[in-house]
C-alpha cells in the first residue's frame, strides 16, 4: 500500500528535527508543571529535580514518575494544568481495577488528539472517499469520541456506532458499505464470527481495522483478518494522555 500521510510535515520530519522540537517541548512542559501543577512540583522537589535540570529530552531519566497510585490520590482535579474554565471535556477510565482515572482536556488537547486519530485512519489508507464505522464506545471512553474527530477531520463519511448491537453494526455495514472499521480487538473478532453465521460475508467491503484499547496476539490479528477480508491495524491510546 502507498504510504499516506495526514501531516507529512510532521510525520516525515527528520529525526533530528523531531528530536529538538521533543527537547524544545519538553523543557517548556516541565518548567509550566513546575509553576502550576503543585502535586507533581512536590514530587519534583522530593526527588530534588528544578527545571533547570530539564535541557532536553537526554534529562527524561530525571524526572519523578507518577503511579497509577499518584492519579488516583490526585482525583479529581489535583493534576490539572490550566484553569477549570480553559477545560472543555473530562474523559476518564472504566476504574475497573480501583476509582476513576478522570483527564481534563482543553479545546488543543482535542485537537491534537483527533489530529492523531486522523493519522492514523489516513495511515491505513483513509479518505475523504471512506466510510468509517466507530464501534468504539463513546461517552467518557476516549476511543469513540476520538476516532469520531478524527474521521471528519480526514473528511470520511462517519458512522458514530458505539459498540454493541451487533444486528445494526451488520447492517450499516453492509447497507453504507463501510470500508474502515474501529472497534477493539474482541469486538471485531465477533463482529467477524457474526458475519459469518448471517452468510453476508461477500457484502462487507471492509478494506481496514483500526483496533485498540486491548491486548491482542498476532494469531487473533490473523483471524480477525480472514473473518474481514482486511487488514488490521494496532492503535494505542491513554486517557491519561488526552487520548
Amino acid at each position: 500500500m502507498e504510504k499516506r500521510y495526514y501531516q507529512p510535515e510532521i510525520e516525515t520530519m527528520p529525526v533530528e528535527e523531531l528530536k529538538a522540537l521533543q527537547s524544545e517541548r519538553l523543557v517548556k512542559q516541565v518548567k509550566h508543571v513546575w509553576d502550576n501543577v503543585p502535586y507533581y512540583r512536590q514530587k519534583m522537589e522530593e526527588k530534588g529535580v528544578t527545571p533547570d535540570d530539564i535541557k532536553g529530552i537526554e534529562d527524561l531519566y530525571k524526572l519523578p514518575f507518577l503511579t497509577k497510585d499518584d492519579l488516583r490520590d490526585a482525583y479529581p482535579y489535583g493534576l490539572l494544568g490550566k484553569p477549570l474554565e480553559d477545560c472543555v471535556r473530562i474523559q476518564s477510565t472504566s476504574g475497573t481495577t480501583g476509582r476513576r482515572v478522570v483527564a481534563f482536556y482543553t479545546q488543543h488537547d482535542i485537537d491534537l488528539w483527533e489530529d492523531c486519530c486522523a493519522r492514523a485512519i489516513t495511515a491505513v489508507g483513509g479518505t475523504k472517499k471512506d466510510v468509517v464505522q466507530v464501534a468504539y464506545g463513546y461517552g467518557l471512553f476516549t476511543g469513540g469520541p476520538g476516532l469520531n474527530g478524527g474521521s471528519h477531520k480526514v473528511g470520511c463519511l462517519t458512522v458514530p456506532m458505539s459498540s454493541g448491537n451487533t444486528d445494526r453494526q451488520i447492517q450499516f455495514m453492509t447497507d453504507l458499505e463501510s470500508t474502515i472499521l474501529c472497534c477493539t480487538p474482541s469486538y471485531a473478532a465477533y463482529l467477524g464470527e457474526s458475519i459469518e453465521e448471517r452468510g453476508v460475508k461477500d457484502q462487507i467491503k471492509l478494506k481496514a481495522g483500526i483496533f485498540g484499547a486491548e491486548a491482542w496476539t498476532e494469531e487473533m490479528r490473523q483471524d480477525i483478518q480472514n473473518k474481514l477480508g482486511i487488514k488490521a491495524y494496532d492503535i494505542y491510546g491513554l486517557t491519561e494522555t488526552s487520548g
